[in-house]
């Protein structure tokens, strides 16, 4: 491949120097070996052939042959149209073309037998079909039964780039490599043990399949690729850290901590939760500095490992310090912990960018003499004014709402970089973790601490919305409070969805007994924190909100969660959601509105919250139910390239698969050295050009 990657893509036939200027702005197809990795994002069989009236609801794109009976040019100038009446035999179709008028009314010929290929759509009982693929079925001959669809830009589409033009060219490529071969870096042995085949056969079946079987296995295998060097570079980096950066050694146990577990604690730790603290202290003793991740869903008990383990801290004479994204969270994790380690003489302050100067001194103060054991706060407390006398063990909290910049400055708190744990209550299955937190060693918690009842999760059509309000009348009667979440802060006449502003007026109107407050995101921080203090000091029984509320909300009072236009809602949003309910011994609910009119994929997708309450059975339901979305884009933004053919969401066993195999050969071979290896680590740097920093990930 070293050679295909230094040849310039103008040199492949039927390129030249404009189009392969084209192509490397618009695609970053710069050499053949970068048009080689221009995967097709599927295929058409091309042996199928559709008939006009056949069509019927939502079509794909389609194949179909026949001949146009005419032509004609509507409208003038810039909104003028070609439109072409197309016949199969079985019933006619309009064709519309918007761009290139002329030349196309001079292309095509009626009464002439063509195919054409393209998405059929219906207005008003009528087909028509939008700048299709047109080309005479005789240059359909001798390119397989799958044609490669590949992805483009309008741009290339204009300048008549489709994608029968880049299989050309992929083709001219493909007949030499069969008649040359390439260097595969991959080592045999792990080839034959996962079934695989060689590079040079991936590259002519992943763009000229004989078969849709050989289509898979040569995706699998680029995939496989793919992932294989991303766990590269991330274990690469991994080890070289962990040799590197050495970390403080915590071998005691000591006052504090025991007399806490002894005398304080509020709860029996349940068996994951001592797993975990086992995991940490492992970490702190082994003179190595700690990178761990903490998941646990919602009420899971991840604040009691996060004390216990600063107490582990400040038993062996080092000072602790927890941040949150917001000042309501911050102070949320300031209260719980302040009043659990008030008996034991434990110092705890919290500073956020509303802490008075007064306050702001005697906290610099004492954590430069070493007074303060414990300090909680939002990102105040990284300003470089913050000096710790020796800080040894931060907690991150929900650690994806803190940029790459943030977190590295806390980390130069101290001479000796401090243990760092890194906490978050968003669920993220294993696959995706141990790539997009791959620097990270990764904790569990999966259960709940004794005496939490699960949350009562029910769908509710607009119908039932009297008897909805009626239960949570009755819950509000009985002293508890109640969420109701809307999707818009302003009612808006495209979109046919409830908006907060109605619905406050709605839940003041029916419920004028109680006091009712609200947030959004597009309130001024102040009066979101006075709100939000409103209903956490019960001043408030009604909470009228956006998703403002999604992370970071403990109101153990509440027992209602109401979420209106639930549909609009991801599964994993709606899981955050439910989990500010169910945070204090009484039975809670979460009720999901939506309209009666939904589809059966999205009441499928529903269900699976009125069917668990495991935040990781939601997560993974999510990913397979609307594919990677946001979760892994935003995930994936962190990555060091951007994946163009594997998925890690969709494709976790290839992600272990390659995960093993990348960790098999740095175990004997590290730095990629032996001969049988030069390859690949050629391949290795021609992917990642940069070095990769895993701590950058958000």
């Amino acid at each position: 491949m070293q050679r295909l990657n230094a040849t310039d893509i103008k040199y492949v036939k039927g390129v030249g120097p404009k189009r392969a200027a084209l192509l490397s702005s618009e695609l970053g197809i710069k050499s053949v070996g970068d048009l080689l990795r221009h995967f097709p994002t599927h295929y058409i069989d091309r042996t199928r052939m559709y008939a006009i009236s056949s069509f019927s609801g939502e079509m794909p794109a389609v194949q179909i042959r026949g001949r146009f009976v005419s032509f004609a040019i509507q409208g003038e100038g810039a909104k003028s149209r070609l439109t072409g009446l197309f016949s199969d035999g079985t019933a006619t179709m309009e064709v519309v073309w918007f761009r290139q008028i002329k030349k196309l009314k001079e292309l095509y010929a009626t009464m002439t037998d063509y195919v054409l290929f393209g998405r059929p759509t219906s207005f008003c009982g009528r087909w028509s079909m939008v700048h299709p693929e047109v080309e005479p079925p005789s240059d359909m001959h001798g390119e397989g039964s799958l044609r490669p669809v590949y992805p483009l830009t309008e741009k290339l589409r204009n300048q008549g780039v489709n994608s029968r033009v880049i299989h050309t060219m992929i083709r001219t490529v493909v007949d030499r490599i069969a008649l040359g071969g390439v260097t595969d870096p991959m080592p045999p042995d792990i080839l034959r043990r996962l079934g695989l085949p060689p590079l040079s056969t991936a590259l002519r079946d992943i763009h000229c399949p004989s078969s849709p079987s050989c289509a898979d296995m040569a995706r699998a295998r680029m995939k496989f690729d793919e992932l294989f060097y991303l766990q590269l570079d991330i274990l690469q980096y991994t080890r070289r850290r962990k040799l590197s950066v050495g970390g403080m050694r915590f071998p005691h146990i000591g006052h504090y901590f025991n007399t806490f577990y002894k005398e304080c604690m509020p709860f029996e730790l349940t068996g994951a939760q001592k797993r975990v603290i086992k995991e940490i202290r492992a970490d702190m003793g082994s003179g190595r500095q700690m990178n761990r991740l903490l998941q646990g869903d919602v009420g899971s008990g991840k604040t009691l490992v996060a004390l216990l383990c600063m107490l582990i801290a400040l038993d062996n004479s080092t000072q602790a310090c927890m941040m949150a994204p917001t000042e309501i969270l911050a102070a949320q994790h300031y209260e719980t912990i302040s009043r659990l380690v008030a008996p034991i003489g434990i110092n705890v302050k919290m500073l956020t960018g509303s802490t008075p100067a007064s306050q702001r001194a005697v906290i610099h103060r004492q954590l430069e003499d070493g007074s303060l054991h414990i300090l909680i706060g939002t990102h105040a407390v990284i300003e470089d004014n913050v000096v710790f006398r020796n800080l040894g063990f931060t907690v991150i909290d929900e650690q994806h709402r803190f940029g790459v910049a943030q977190r590295a400055r806390i980390w130069k708190k101290n001479t000796v970089t401090p243990h760092i744990l890194v906490m978050t209550a968003t669920p993220i299955p294993r696959t995706l973790a141990m790539t997009v937190y791959g620097d990270l060693d990764v904790s569990v918690i999966d259960e709940l601490p004794p005496g939490r009842k699960p949350v009562t999760t029910m769908l509710r059509f607009d119908d039932h919305r009297i008897d909805v309000y009626k239960g949570m009348g009755r819950e509000l009667k009985a002293g508890r409070q109640a969420y109701i979440v809307y999707p818009l802060i302003k009612e808006n006449e495209k979109v046919d969805m409830r908006s907060l502003e109605e619905g406050y007026e709605f839940v003041r109107d029916n419920f004028p007994s109680y006091r009712v407050a609200f947030v959004h995101g597009r309130m001024k921080p102040a009066e979101k924190d006075h709100q939000m203090e409103l209903f956490a000091t019960h001043q408030a029984d009604i909470l009228v909100a956006t998703t403002v509320i999604e992370v970071g909300v403990n109101v153990p009072n509440a027992s209602v969660m109401i979420i209106e236009n639930a549909e609009r809602f991801g599964l994993s949003q709606l899981h955050q959601l439910r989990g500010r309910v169910g945070r204090g011994a009484d039975q809670s609910y979460c009720i999901l509105m939506t309209k009666q009119n939904i589809s059966a994929d999205t009441r499928k997708r529903l269900q699976v919250m009125t069917s668990t309450t495991d935040g990781f059975l939601v997560a993974e339901a999510d990913l397979k139910m609307r594919g990677p979305g946001d979760l892994e884009g935003t995930l994936q933004s962190g990555l060091a390239v951007n994946l163009k053919i594997a998925s890690l969401a969709s494709d976790g066993r290839l992600v272990e698969l390659a995960r093993n195999a990348a960790s098999d050969i740095l175990d004997n071979d590290p730095f990629l050295e032996k001969p049988e290896h030069v390859a690949m680590r050629r391949e290795y740097d021609r992917m990642y050009q940069r070095a990769s920093d895993w701590s950058r990930i958000s």
